[in-house]
């Protein structure tokens, strides 16, 4: 594998927004998922769970709703009063429409998917028809004494269920006006509360209404008769959402103690045919407030202020027993918020609404593998270049001679230089950049700084030259054959001739930089492209895919390499493929053209294609062998798979020169301290 002095970073003080919302389609089999701050993700479950689209938060968009209709439309709603559609091709907001109910806390879509209801502060719900191109307002429902905090369509469409504060209420689609009007006990743990709050609501075929609320209990409600027909206490605290199977043959509620319960319809006998709801499974998967869950086909989803989205697999409804029957728990987003100057040793950190220079501490100090070296000069913080508006940053990054910094909001462009004069800094913004950079989605710089390179969210790519302090731009690829589908991912070969550019479900396109023009497309593979990189002096393009398999495409030949065929045709270790995070990042070693450096969240691995590949009886964690051992037991049991997973999580890794790492960890530790304290629970013996 080779020894590296490694810089262990752990001063990136990132914390992911907690989880609001989150919302299955069933169609595309994807989830949708808001978070605090505003930002939304969109998670591909048929690609190995990759996080393949987001939509950047916004300070005054605090999601409280989220939902899918028309098959691939997604809409959100929140506390500013607005309905917000998503351009899934674009990236970016289509359109927002205030529902002149004042701040909106619930929103579901109709079972045809043709109608869009919301609940609103003032009591009102408010029904909107979803047409072609927007949606429009239709009508308002009867209007309640408090806010509609929960919503749920009957099946059919013509009755809808909503929760407020201790009431229930049910009415006639047609007609607009409640029917029926259920008061919830406020009873809880035998003392009565102020106030009941109805934080979930779902409505079945058979009539039945299930709520979940602020006192710890699910019930059960005939919705004919307005009737309570059952209550189960599940917790001390708030039961915060609830999510109902297709089939309707189980469901799945959150706590705000941190716990999920899965509920059961069961047979009351073998031999019976009366079924009644069961509470089957509890999961302490998270630490704090359960704010949203979701029900697939063969799992159930939860997410909350813990910031993590927990996927828990139903095992009787998994048929392979591989990794799609493993526990997930996806925290950190699956794009790149860190990049690296090598020439000056900086890291830039990238948050929501403010960016971090950091120059790396260096060491005179050396010892054996292993050692840890004492610092003979401390890692600066150089810069905080935060900024303004209410928008989060999208992307950024830093060249790579350490004097120019990129970065773009959802409605503006920003170029800085930086001059270095001994240990001081100073940054100088480029003014007027032109309007057509504005949303870019990804930014690199090439390896000798004088070119940068935009991909906007309408499937352009720019090339800007860089000049003392200011700028030309070159060139413009139009995205190819009519679509606007953003590209999410660049690659530059370091001769700054090849250009690589993929998105979330086209080819990888290859542009000739020299020539302007496209040189060839990679043929599209079935799952989405999670990192890419252009190996220097072959060009050979190295591809990663979210279902864990690695292509090598000869960039001059146009076709893909010897060894990628050969992998491809041997396969990779089955170990290698039930790995259950993306590859995020992918290098190449300057002085060793057979080695392929790569990482993920809990892995990194160099891969050197000179050596066998590894058969699914070989050992493919295989730890360093015994300094005693001959060289020719070492030899027989080395392959080309070099694996250590000694840091973690591992957001970003990278050569610094020959012999130099960088390794930027962010320990689940220091997320969890500085999030707010769980709600006690009272343990046994204590």
């Amino acid at each position: 594998m080779g020894e590296f002095k490694v810089h262990r970073v752990r001063f990136f003080n990132y914390v992911p927004s907690g989880i609001r919302c989150v919302a299955y389609n069933n169609q595309s089999n994807r989830l949708a998922v808001s978070r605090t701050d505003g930002t939304v993700e969109i998670y591909n479950l048929s690609a190995n769970y990759f996080q393949e689209k987001f939509f950047p938060g916004h300070e005054s968009r605090a999601t409280e709703a989220l939902c899918w209709a028309k098959g691939q439309r997604l809409f959100s709603a929140g506390l500013n009063g607005e309905i917000i559609e998503y351009d899934l091709q674009a990236l970016n907001i289509k359109y927002s429409m205030d529902a002149f109910g004042g701040p909106i806390w619930s929103m579901a879509a109709s079972p045809s998917g043709s109608q869009l209801l919301v609940g609103c502060e003032d009591g009102s719900l408010k029904l909107f028809q979803i047409n072609p191109d927007k949606i429009q307002f239709e009508r308002n429902f009867d209007r309640q004494k408090s806010r509609i905090l929960s919503l749920s369509w009957h099946p059919s469409g013509t009755h809808i269920a909503a929760g407020s504060i201790d009431c229930i209420s049910v009415f006639d689609v047609k007609s607009g006006s409640a029917i029926h009007k259920m008061l919830v006990d406020r009873q809880y743990m035998g003392v009565s509360k102020r106030k009941c709050i109805i934080w979930g609501v779902a409505f079945l075929s058979d009539g039945t209404v299930i709520s979940v609320d602020s006192a710890g209990k699910v019930q059960f409600w005939d919705s004919a008769t307005g009737t309570l027909v059952k209550t189960h206490l599940v917790a001390n605290a708030d039961v915060q959402s609830i999510a109902v199977s297709d089939q309707e043959d189980s469901f799945v509620v959150g706590t705000a103690e941190g716990t999920v319960f899965h509920f059961q319809l069961v047979s009351v006998t073998s031999s019976s045919s009366e079924k009644q709801w069961v509470r089957t499974k509890p999961f302490q998967h998270h630490t704090h407030d359960v704010r949203t869950v979701a029900h697939s086909p063969t799992a159930l989803i939860s997410g909350g202020t813990d910031t993590h989205l927990v996927i828990r697999p139903l095992m009787e409804k998994v048929e392979v027993k591989n990794y799609d029957a493993a526990l997930r728990k996806i925290t950190f987003p699956h794009r790149r918020l860190i990049s690296c100057s090598k020439k000056r040793q900086l890291l830039l950190f990238q948050f929501s609404h403010h960016l971090d220079l950091w120059r790396l501490g260096s060491t005179v100090a050396t010892g054996k593998h292993g050692d840890t070296l004492p610092l003979s000069k401390d890692a600066d913080h150089l810069l905080h270049l935060k900024t303004k508006g209410p928008e989060n940053i999208i992307c950024s990054c830093v060249s790579p001679c350490g004097s120019w910094i990129a970065y773009s909001t959802a409605s503006r462009f920003f170029l800085c230089r930086l001059n270095y004069e001994h240990d001081n800094i100073s940054l100088h913004r480029v003014s007027k950049m032109p309007a057509f950079l504005r949303s870019a989605v990804q930014i690199l710089f090439s390896e000798d700084s004088t070119k940068l390179f935009v991909a906007s969210n309408q499937g352009s790519l720019h090339i800007i030259r860089l000049l003392e302090g200011s700028f030309k731009h070159l060139h413009t690829f139009q995205a190819q054959s009519g679509t606007v589908e953003s590209m999410c991912l660049l690659a530059v070969s370091p001769d700054g001739n090849w250009l690589a550019a993929s998105g979330t479900s086209a080819g990888v396109h290859v542009y000739n930089v020299k020539h302007l023009k496209l040189h060839c497309t990679v043929p599209a593979y079935n799952f989405p492209v999670t990192a890419l990189a252009i190996a220097p002096k072959t060009n050979n393009l190295v591809i990663a895919h979210s279902d864990q398999q690695i292509f090598e495409y000869s960039i001059p030949d146009k076709q893909y390499t010897e060894w990628s065929r050969t992998i491809q045709k041997q396969g990779f270790h089955y170990l290698w493929l039930q790995r259950d995070t993306p590859i995020t990042h992918i290098s190449f070693h300057p002085k060793r053209p057979m080695h392929i450096l790569l990482h993920d969240a809990y892995m990194f691995c160099i891969i050197d294609k000179s050596l066998p590949l590894p058969n699914d009886k070989t050992l493919l964690y295989n730890p360093l062998p015994p300094t005693n051992e001959s060289d020719v037991i070492r030899r027989r049991t080395a392959h080309a798979f070099k694996i250590s997973k000694r840091y973690k999580p591992l957001l970003f890794m990278d050569l610094l020169d020959e012999r130099t790492l960088v390794a930027v960890e962010r320990p689940l530790d220091d997320i969890i301290a500085q999030l707010p304290p769980p709600i006690k629970k009272k343990k046994f013996g204590t």
